[in-house]
């Protein structure tokens, strides 16, 4: 079923096709639309869900913690300082491996004050222990949506999902996308069936008690585990997707891959970017490539290794400031991944797009020209630099 919709429109669908037990949300730009969307189909009695309205987003995640550990499947959306308020309780619901599903709009964090995209917002809570999904189209992000439950339900996994799209870029823009049948949808999420839960008078438990350090971090290795075992179950749950919708989703994208000698590694709609001029740059004889990083939580390290094993240069591309003096955090990420590799290609990172600063086809081909510098004098210079921002004399 095709449907021009936006970002923000196509998470609300999905929700209103899973028919959640429970929702808590609290608006913030860009992520307003979905809560927004969905209290529409909750007013019109399209779902059964229960709409829960609160005073802050710490309460709306507050709101979907009860929920999910009384055995109900809850659902919340966020954006930027919003997220940084559910900060507290993103921890908690992963330590209590409860799964709940977050729509996370990308925006950058205060301050100064900016509401346009950057990572910032997810990237600062990318040790909360939450499974971290993101979408380069809108396509994606409704495809994403509906594999998330089936990943983080499962009885091995048990954690929550943040998937993630980028604020305005995707949440507001409106493409053709394809929808599953709501009939399709609910057979592929099935129902919510947790092994415990607080309304179970058959088991009498607590959820969240005191963890003194004699069970902790036994406690946290368990948590840890889990999130190691989600890697196979995301590529699980995508092979199931892919039987009902044609749509194939990896831990990650690769694009022109095959022979790349210099290589990009980025997350979100500015591959469609790369692409684009990847595709130009491949014209000219130029053996460019790119891997879109999908699943940020967890890692894809040895897979991503394998990936860049044969290049020769490769630009990761931080849409996120890691404030280490030493690069972004997908930086970090993918070079401790290539660590152990006996050959590794040159490495850089180039943080960029900060606070909505644009990107276009002619900056990613600047940095493949670098790359093609690099690859033939052997000399990196900065490994670490910014792109984009203007020149003290140019603000002046």
């Amino acid at each position: 079923m095709s449907s021009c919709l936006s970002g923000n429109e196509a998470v609300a669908y999905a929700i209103k096709q899973i028919n959640p037990d429970v929702m808590g949300a609290f608006p913030i730009t860009p992520s307003t639309e979905i809560p927004e969307y969905f209290a529409d189909y909750v007013a019109s009695g399209e779902v059964n869900t229960e709409y829960v309205t609160v005073e802050s987003e710490h309460s709306s995640m507050s709101v979907c913690i009860a929920a999910q550990a009384a055995g109900a499947r809850s659902v919340s959306a966020t954006s930027s300082c919003g997220l940084a308020l559910m900060y507290e309780l993103l921890y908690i619901a992963a330590s209590c491996r409860l799964p709940i599903t977050l729509a996370c709009v990308n925006r950058t964090l205060s301050g100064p004050i900016n509401i346009n995209n950057d990572y910032s917002d997810s990237m600062g809570a990318r040790d909360t222990g939450w499974i971290q999904i993101y979408a380069e189209n809108n396509q994606e992000a409704y495809d994403n949506f509906l594999m998330a439950m089936p990943i983080g339900e499962s009885p091995g996994i048990r954690l929550p999902v943040m998937t993630c799209m980028d604020g305005f870029i995707t949440s507001h823009a409106i493409e053709n996308i394809e929808l599953l049948e709501t009939d399709a949808v609910r057979r592929f999420i099935g129902d919510y069936n947790p092994e415990n839960f607080l309304l179970k008078k058959e088991n009498p438990l607590a959820v969240g008690p005191y963890d003194v350090s004699a069970y902790y971090m036994e406690h946290k290795v368990q948590e840890a585990e889990a999130m190691k075992a989600a890697k196979a179950r995301i590529l699980e749950v995508a092979a199931e997707f892919e039987k009902i919708s044609g749509r194939y989703y990896g831990l990650f994208e690769e694009y022109r891959m095959e022979d790349a000698e210099l290589a990009l590694v980025l997350i979100g709609s500015s591959a469609g970017t790369a692409k684009a001029a990847i595709d130009r740059l491949r014209e000219e004889g130029v053996k460019a490539g790119l891997v879109k990083i999908r699943v940020f939580r967890p890692f894809p390290g040895e897979e991503l290794a394998r990936a860049l094993a044969n290049t020769r240069v490769v630009a990761v591309m931080d849409k996120s400031e890691g404030f280490s003096a030493n690069g972004g955090p997908l930086f970090a990420e993918t070079r401790s991944a290539l660590y152990d590799l006996k050959e590794r290609p040159y490495l850089i990172d180039i943080v960029y797009g900060l606070g909505g600063r644009d990107l276009k086809t002619e900056d990613i081909e600047k940095v493949f020209s670098r790359l093609a510098d690099i690859a033939l004098t052997g000399e990196i210079g900065p490994i670490y630099t910014h792109m984009g921002q203007r020149s003290k004399e140019e603000i002046e």
